[in-house]
C-alpha cells in the first residue's frame, strides 16, 4: 500500500488516494457530529487554516446553522486578509495548437474542425495594445502543449514582447504563465523572464480518472504533471497557482486533493500556493459538459469556495468569466480575491474579435461585460478593483508575501496600492459614470488606511496621478 506523506516529492504519496478515501469516509461518518463540526469551526476562527480532513467534514456537514457559520467565517477571513480589494486580470491566449488528447478541452489533438491559431510577435503586440487600451496591467498567458508550435522559446519571446509594449499610459506590469508542466531548467528560464505566478491546474487529483481524461499526449503522465509545482519551486518560482476543473470527478475528492497539494507545498517549500482557481467545466467547441456526470450546482460551488477560504486563509482565490455575473457576485464575498474582466478565450480575440465560423475559444464565456462595466459593478457592490502588481515588483513574493499577509500590515500596503492603481484606471480608461463612482470611493477609502504617514503619501500620489499625469507609484 502506498503511504501518505505530505513531505514526499512523489505525487502518489503527497496526493494519496487512500488518505483521500479515508478522509471522505471519516467525513461521512461525522457529518452530523456537531461537536466535532463546532471544534473545526472554532479552529478555523484562529485564521491559521484547517487541514484536508477537517475541511472534508465541513463540506459533508448538512446542518443549516453550521453552514451559515461557515459562510460568515469565510466572509470575515476574506475581509481580514484581503479587505475589499479585488485584483483584476485578463487571460491572453497565444496558441491553441496542442498534442494532448484531453477529452474535456476543445484544443485536444483530434479536434479537426476547431480553428488553429498561433500569434506572431506582431500579433502579440497588437493584443497587448488592445488589452492596455482596456486598462489591464496584469495578464495570464495561455497556450496549448505543442513542442513544435509552442516551445519554451516561443513563450519566452511572447513574454519579452508583452513587457516591451508601452502604449500611451499603458504597460503590462505582471505576466502570469499558464502552460503545461515542464522541466526545472525551463522554469528557471521563466523566472529569469520576469514572470509573476506560474499557474497549472491539476484538472483532477484522482489518478485513475486523470489518466482516462488524458488518454494521449505528454499530459497523460499523472506524476509528472502533479509534481510540476515542486519543479517550479526548484526553478526559483516561489509564486505558484493550483486548481482543479470541477465537474470532472467527485467534488469532495477534488477538494481533499486540492488542500493536500497546498499542505504539501507548505510542508516542503515553506509556502503554500499563491493562488487557487476554481473553474467549472463549461461548454466549448466539441465539448458538452453534460457528458461529465460530476457537475455541481451553484450552492455547492459557493460552499466549496467558502471552505477553501477558511482552509487556506492567506491564499488568493481566482474566478474567471466562465461563471455568470450572479455566481461571481455570490462567491466574491465568500473568498474570491481575483477576477477577470472583459475576457476573450480565443487566440487573438482582443485585437480582432473572431466570427463563429473561425472559433478558436477554449470555453464559452458566461460574463460578457466589458472591463469598465465589471469595474463599476464591483465598486457599486462596495469592492475596490485593484490593478496592483507592487508586491511582485518589490520582491514581496512567496513567503515574503505570506509574512506581510499574516502580519496584518497588508492594509498599509495593498490597500493604498489598490487605490492608486484604481485612480490610474479611472483617469486613463474609465467611462464618465465609472470615473465618478470610483473617485468618490477612493476619497472614502483613503481615510481607512491605518498608518497616518502612509495615508498622507497615498493622498499625495493620487493627487499627482489625477492632476500631474504621473504614474506607477507603489508602497
Amino acid at each position: 500500500m502506498i503511504r501518505y506523506d505530505k513531505n514526499s516529492l512523489k505525487a502518489e504519496e503527497f496526493i494519496n488516494d487512500g488518505e483521500i478515501l479515508d478522509s471522505l469516509k471519516f467525513a461521512d461518518e461525522n457529518k452530523n457530529n456537531l461537536e466535532l463540526v463546532d471544534k473545526i469551526i472554532e479552529k478555523a476562527r484562529l485564521k491559521k487554516g484547517i487541514n484536508h480532513r477537517e475541511a472534508s467534514v465541513l463540506l459533508a456537514c448538512e446542518d443549516k446553522e453550521r453552514i451559515k457559520e461557515i459562510y460568515n467565517l469565510a466572509r470575515q477571513i476574506k475581509k481580514d486578509f484581503y479587505g475589499d480589494r479585488i485584483v483584476m486580470f485578463a487571460p491572453l491566449y497565444l496558441s491553441n495548437y496542442c498534442v494532448n488528447g484531453c477529452v474535456y478541452c476543445p484544443y485536444h489533438a483530434k479536434n479537426k474542425h476547431i480553428c488553429r491559431k498561433k500569434l506572431t510577435q506582431d500579433e502579440v503586440r497588437k493584443e497587448v495594445i488592445a488589452l492596455q487600451d482596456m486598462g489591464h496591467k496584469r495578464l495570464a498567458i495561455e497556450a496549448g502543449e505543442d513542442p513544435v508550435n509552442n516551445p519554451i522559446e516561443y513563450i519566452l519571446d511572447c513574454i519579452k514582447t508583452i513587457y516591451s509594449v508601452n502604449h500611451r499610459n499603458g504597460a503590462i506590469r505582471r505576466v502570469n504563465v499558464n502552460i503545461a508542466a515542464t522541466t526545472v531548467e525551463n522554469y528557471k528560464k521563466l523566472k529569469e523572464a520576469g514572470i509573476g505566478t506560474y499557474i497549472l491546474f491539476q484538472e483532477t487529483y484522482n489518478k485513475k480518472s486523470y489518466e482516462q481524461l488524458h488518454p494521449t499526449g505528454p499530459k497523460h503522465n499523472y506524476n509528472y504533471h502533479t509534481e510540476a509545482m515542486d519543479r517550479a519551486m526548484q526553478g526559483g518560482i516561489d509564486d505558484v497557482g493550483i486548481g482543479v476543473l470541477f465537474g470532472l470527478e467527485l467534488y469532495r475528492y477534488e477538494l481533499a486533493g486540492l488542500l493536500m497539494h497546498a499542505e504539501h507545498l507548505e510542508a516542503v517549500h515553506g509556502v503554500g500556493p499563491h493562488t487557487i482557481s476554481v473553474p467549472r467545466i463549461k461548454a466549448a467547441d466539441d465539448i458538452n459538459p453534460d457528458d461529465f456526470d460530476n457537475g455541481i450546482d451553484d450552492e455547492t460551488f459557493a460552499k466549496i469556495v467558502a471552505i477553501i477560504r477558511i482552509a487556506v486563509p492567506y491564499t488568493g482565490m481566482i474566478i474567471s468569466t466562465r461563471e455568470s455575473e450572479s455566481v461571481r457576485k455570490k462567491v466574491l464575498e465568500l473568498g474570491i480575491s481575483q477576477i477577470s474582466g472583459g475576457s476573450r478565450t480565443s487566440v487573438g480575440g482582443y485585437d480582432e474579435p473572431e466570427s463563429e465560423e473561425e472559433n478558436s475559444a477554449q470555453f464559452d464565456v458566461s460574463d460578457n461585460r466589458s472591463l469598465d462595466e465589471v469595474v463599476r459593478w464591483l465598486m457599486n457592490l462596495g469592492y475596490i478593483p485593484s490593478f496592483c502588481t507592487a508586491c511582485y515588483r518589490e520582491g514581496r513574493t512567496g513567503d515574503r508575501f505570506m509574512s506581510l499577509c499574516k502580519s496584518g500590515q497588508i492594509q498599509n500596503c495593498c490597500h493604498p496600492n489598490a487605490l492608486m492603481t484604481l485612480e490610474e484606471y479611472l483617469v486613463d480608461y474609465a467611462s464618465n459614470d465609472t470615473r465618478n463612482v470610483g473617485q468618490k470611493l477612493i476619497e472614502q477609502e483613503l481615510e481607512k488606511i491605518p498608518n497616518e504617514k502612509v495615508r498622507t503619501i497615498a493622498k499625495e500620489h493620487i493627487f499627482d496621478i489625477r492632476n500631474n499625469n504621473k504614474r506607477d507609484f507603489r508602497f
